[in-house]
């Protein structure tokens, strides 16, 4: 049976490298609408059932069941193929269905074989189907076969070997066929008469297919084969387009420079994180991880959640290690919060690909923790297990970034119906952490400088500034259309003044252009504004929030957006996946959020709210986070809402 498959993979394989290796062929014929041909295969028959009685004067002591062979098949074909995707196809062709049963054992200890060598004259009338603008097509239909060869070769141990026919045999036998095929044509295009080389696979289920009248013997048979077509086509009469004369269009290069404002914003931001109630597992190991801030017992008797809410300096893009911090004390803002109010209760939900026993020892490495650190009543606690966490990041079906994805399955999920641990988004999470954090978006003292269609039509271009004095600097070479030089960097020491701009660049045929302009800087004043922060977390490759969230954004975001106000939204995923899915992924979450926020301030009355939305994909310029930890992957699912009062 195993060297059967492998014939069948061969002919399978040799199939589809005929099929790659067509090249398409500019019809300047019209396709023939009649066909003929041959065709030759190898029938795969597989034997099922049971036979025993082998003719009148043969009962073999022992009954044979499955067994295989292949055999050949050979047919003359004629196709009908008119316009559109309906079509005709009849093969009559020599079909050979014997084989081999599996070697079974007589009574008398004695080895027994049995090989069949049935063949028949078939008549096979089949529907085609053909896909638009391609070689590929369907066929079904009934085939009707009739018995030409019924010989058999039976041997059993010490006895005599006995070559005959079956007895009780089909002289007709009705059945049927699907099947799928590659029509390649392989004559020039020019050529009237038209050569097709067509590699096909069909199946031949075993309903109908009982070659004998008694007992229960049957055969399914997978058919494997290439046909070889020919048909008569008519020249098409072509008229060549007059020679269209193209105009040769110099690009304008746009070359633009804007500088900083005079006035560094330094964002006081009070943030509302979302504290993910999941805590992941290593792999090989059932030990809390020492990325979580583990405590001593005489550290949780001091600890109180907010102190972790202490302020923050950084660049509003960094990837903040202030907001991971806050995570990996998320054991002990729970054992915090259940210390607080001792009426609270959790469920600690175990998952692990080795199975629910190793699931729950995670589940329980957490429980022990908060009783004896913490001091957590044992019976506050459940702990359960099994193979798969709900929801699970690794998707039916899914084959690529596998080890990622199953190491976001390896944790245990903290639920509650306790409404002091639960946030405010219908109970999915637990109750967010609040940070201060003071923050300054790095393009507040850059100069940038823009010069379009330098990615497409540059080979590069470089910067030179001239201050008043005619001390001049040089930045580049560059390539991409936008460069941002810090302001600072210009400077120096001088305290500012009106400075000429130079834009040299090669063009990709070879040729040199230059763009002047100026620009006025000067050392900025630093100012402090206040905003709010706002995250959500979303499923694994899922845009649409949570019906929850919409409650969220409409009864607790949106109140603090005021008339005049500006709105940063930001959507981000993580690396898992395609660039340009991940891309269009992160847009449509930004989108839906400013989607749910604008209907509710348009419900409040309130106007004049500046939105700026847009989506970074899994660009590392922009993540919130790394993407090494799981814990990294699930924040940077997220869409980050700024609010920016205005001044």
């Amino acid at each position: 049976m195993l060297s059967t498959y492998k014939i069948i993979q061969k002919v399978i394989t040799c199939c589809l490298m005929i099929t790659m290796a067509a090249t398409a062929v500019k019809a300047q014929t019209t396709l023939p609408t009649w066909w003929f041909g041959v065709s030759g295969a190898a029938n795969f028959n597989f034997y099922d059932g049971t036979t025993q009685r082998l003719n009148n004067s043969l009962i073999a002591p022992t009954a044979f069941h499955k067994g295989n062979g292949v055999r050949p098949y050979a047919s003359i074909l004629a196709e009908y193929r008119p316009a559109g995707i309906w079509g005709a196809m009849l093969n009559v062709a020599y079909d050979g269905r014997g084989g081999k049963f599996n070697d079974v054992v007589a009574p008398c200890n004695c080895p027994a074989t049995l090989e069949t060598s049935t063949s028949y004259i078939a008549v096979e009338p089949s529907i085609r189907l053909s896909v638009p603008s391609t070689g590929l097509y369907f066929f079904a239909g009934p085939r009707v076969a009739f018995n030409i060869n019924k010989d058999f070769a039976y041997t059993q141990f010490k006895q005599p070997n006995t070559d005959a026919e079956l007895s009780a045999m089909h002289k007709t036998l009705v059945s049927g066929q699907v099947g799928v095929g590659y029509d390649i044509i392989v004559s020039p295009a020019a050529n009237t008469t038209m050569i097709s080389i067509s590699p096909f696979v069909s199946y031949h289920p075993y309903f109908g297919q009982e070659p004998r009248n008694i007992e229960s013997w049957s055969v399914t048979t997978v058919r494997a084969g290439i046909a070889l077509k020919f048909g008569k086509g008519h020249k098409v009469a072509t008229i060549p387009p007059p020679a269209a004369i193209i105009p040769v269009v110099v690009h304008d290069f746009i070359f633009s420079v804007q500088g900083p404002g005079n006035v560094l914003v330094k964002h006081e931001v009070s943030e509302t994180l979302p504290l993910l109630d999941v805590v992941f597992f290593d792999d090989g190991s059932t030990e809390i991880p020492t990325r979580y801030v583990i405590l001593t017992k005489e550290q949780a008797t001091g600890f109180r959640e907010g102190q972790l809410q202490h302020e923050q300096l950084e660049s509003m893009t960094d990837r903040s290690a202030g907001q991971l911090n806050v995570y990996h004390n998320v054991l002990n803002i729970l054992g915090d919060r259940m210390r607080a109010n001792p009426e609270t209760t959790i469920s600690l939900d175990g998952a692990s690909g080795k199975g629910p026993k190793d699931a729950k020892a995670f589940a329980e490495s957490i429980k022990q923790y908060l009783v004896d650190v913490f001091g957590i009543s044992s019976s506050r606690i459940t702990t359960r297990g099994s193979f798969k966490a709900h929801p699970s990041s690794e998707q039916p079906g899914g084959t690529k970034e596998l080890v990622l994805l199953r190491a976001e399955d390896r944790r245990v999920d903290i639920e509650s119906a306790s409404p002091e641990l639960l946030a405010e988004v219908g109970g999915v999470m637990m109750k967010p952490a609040q940070i201060t954090s003071t923050q300054v978006n790095p393009l507040d003292n850059q100069v940038v400088f823009k010069v379009d269609s330098a990615k497409e039509l540059l080979k590069s271009w470089a910067i030179d500034v001239t201050d008043s004095k005619g001390i001049t600097q040089h930045y580049g070479p560059f390539s991409g259309d936008q460069q941002n030089v810090p302001q600072a960097s210009i400077l120096g020491d001088n305290p500012g003044g009106d400075y000429k701009v130079v834009m040299t660049a090669e063009t990709n045929s070879g040729s040199v252009i230059k763009k002047e302009s100026t620009i006025h800087l000067a050392h900025q004043d630093d100012e402090v504004q206040k905003g709010f922060r706002y995250s959500i977390v979303f499923d694994f490759d899922k845009a649409k929030s949570m019906a929850e969230y919409d409650k969220f954004l409409t009864g607790i975001v949106s109140p603090l957006i005021v008339d005049g106000a500006t709105v940063s939204i930001h959507g981000h995923t993580d690396i898992i996946g395609e660039k340009e899915h991940n891309q269009k992924l992160s847009d449509n979450r930004a989108k839906e959020t400013q989607k749910i926020i604008e209907h509710a301030i348009a419900n409040s009355g309130r106007d004049h709210v500046k939105f700026e939305t847009s989506g970074f994909g899994a660009d590392p310029a922009h993540s919130p986070f790394e993407n090494n930890l799981p814990e990294d992957r699930f924040y940077n699912r997220t869409v980050i809402i700024d609010i920016i009062p205005n001044k």
